[in-house]
């Protein structure tokens, strides 16, 4: 298979960075692109450009290192990897296999049900007649729609149905994900590339399989059946950790809606990211080379064995971001040699292409004995990134601390975000944080602002929903 080589001289001489770019091949493997930064005592290489950019697929791969420069000894730096679905210009969207999945309990009488019933109608005039869609509520028990071709005669009967949704009953989720789940299988393997179940909610569950894990477990079923999940939480009242841990699992995105009027808006765009799908079954990895070791995955779940740390990542619509962000404890070697600081393997099955893809990357480093060195070259972007995803930890600790009332305490985190981020101004200048500043004082209003039961809870939403994009989870967050 051929291999293309790109070699990158950004100086002459010692002074030089090196990319060495490979191509995916046919059988879903890739030559490694390796990542060299400039040897010490060389020009200062152009820190607002990506140490790292790769993919052939239909996934761009961009990796960089917060210290291309680390002193010589233990030290500890970040690396940030961000992964961008092709945009494909023109091209015809893909048809879907859905489902949604509405919650209709007593607690959703009244406006929160009607703005329910209204998004879904506006959902199924989105629908090509190629398009596939099933429609399910469930209060105790469970009615569903069977899934059916999106002609004008099925839409129609579906606005029908749709119309005809009351309240009643308590929150059986895992009952309507279940039914969600066997109206999706009937209509598999037809023209749909693309199998999605919208899940929506404004309460906890009550009946059925009601425990966190037991519910969990059956997003993961339904994801390793082919079917990818996403979950919006409507109102104050849900469980925003288990919702968010649905869209996890089911490799899908989470939204928060205090107001229910908006669901039109969130169902309009998870029918846009299931139509532009490029990417599905995505897994980012790091190899640890001797003298590396992981130091924390900032908002994921990760799993090591041995040198080896897997993180899942959500299924890619075209134009669609996510960020990884990991801290890693490193060893420099003498003075002026390189040291290799991980190995980044991205593999995925590309939906363009339909076929498995793997793309492989090095990052290293240069040791030095001049502290100077290592601030001086510090990467801005990456310093930035860093500083996000630290913020959102704090967020996520605020945000607990305010669902039990200790506001106090809430507040010192949000102050605490303020010094991160004055610290990375210090390294990429005050323009490149002044929006995270201004949404640290918003986030600091809110919480002196919420004085009821009400708005605490609504502002814990928001600031998990905040943290989730800070950590990185930009596409599958709405």
């Amino acid at each position: 298979m051929n291999r293309t080589v790109l070699f990158l001289a950004l100086a002459g001489g010692l002074a030089l960075t090196a990319l060495v770019l490979g191509l995916p091949r046919g059988d879903g493997t890739s030559s490694p692109h390796v990542v060299v930064t400039t040897p010490l005592g060389s020009p200062t290489p152009p820190v607002n450009k990506p140490q790292g950019v790769t993919g052939a697929g239909s996934l761009q791969v961009t990796s960089r290192l917060a210290h291309p420069y680390i002193p010589v000894g233990p030290s500890e730096t970040y690396v940030t990897v961000d992964l961008t679905g092709m945009e494909v210009p023109g091209a015809k969207r893909s048809p879907v296999n859905l489902a949604v999945v509405i919650d209709r309990s007593g607690s959703m009488s009244g406006y929160k049900l009607q703005q329910a019933k209204q998004a879904a109608r506006h959902l199924v005039t989105l629908l090509r007649d190629e398009d596939r869609l099933a429609i399910v509520h469930y209060g105790s028990d469970v009615k569903s729609l069977p899934s059916l071709p999106a002609t004008a005669d099925n839409r129609e009967r579906m606005a029908r149905f749709i119309d005809g949704i009351w309240d009643d009953g308590g929150t059986n989720i895992s009952a309507g994900l279940s039914v969600g789940r066997t109206q999706l299988a009937s209509a598999m393997g037809g023209s749909a590339t693309v199998n999605r179940l919208i899940l929506m909610s404004d309460g906890q569950p009550t009946e059925g399989v009601s425990d966190d894990e037991g519910l969990k477990n059956v997003v993961r079923e339904i994801r390793a059946s082919g079917i990818t999940v996403s979950s919006i939480g409507v109102g104050t009242d849900f469980n925003e950790d288990l919702m968010q841990a649905f869209a996890e699992y089911g490799a899908g995105a989470y939204g928060f809606l205090e107001d229910a009027s908006k669901l039109s808006t969130l169902f309009q765009r998870d029918l846009q990211q299931a139509t532009t799908a490029v990417a599905r079954n995505v897994e980012l990895s790091f190899e640890l080379p001797p003298g590396t070791t992981l130091g924390e995955v900032l908002g994921y779940r990760a799993h090591q064995a041995g040198n080896t740390v897997r993180v899942a990542m959500p299924d890619f619509a075209a134009g669609q971001v996510e960020r990884v962000v990991v801290r890693l404890n490193v060893t420099g070697g003498a003075a002026g040699q390189s040291v290799q600081v991980a190995g980044l393997k991205v593999a995925y099955t590309d939906l363009l292409a339909n076929k498995g893809v793997e793309d492989l990357s090095t990052l290293a480093a240069v040791a030095t004995d001049v502290r100077e060195e290592v601030v001086s070259r510090q990467d801005k972007e990456a310093t930035v990134y860093a500083a996000r995803a630290r913020s959102a930890q704090n967020l996520q600790k605020a945000a607990e601390a305010m669902s039990t009332g200790k506001k106090g305490e809430a507040q010192d985190y949000l102050r605490q975000n303020q010094v991160l981020f004055t610290e990375a101004a210090a390294v990429a200048g005050p323009a490149a944080v002044a929006v995270d500043q201004a949404e640290q004082a918003q986030a600091m209003q809110e919480y002196d602002a919420a004085d009821d039961e009400t708005s605490q809870r609504a502002a814990v939403k928001s600031s998990k929903v905040k943290a989730l994009k800070s950590f990185g989870r930009m596409g599958s967050t709405y």
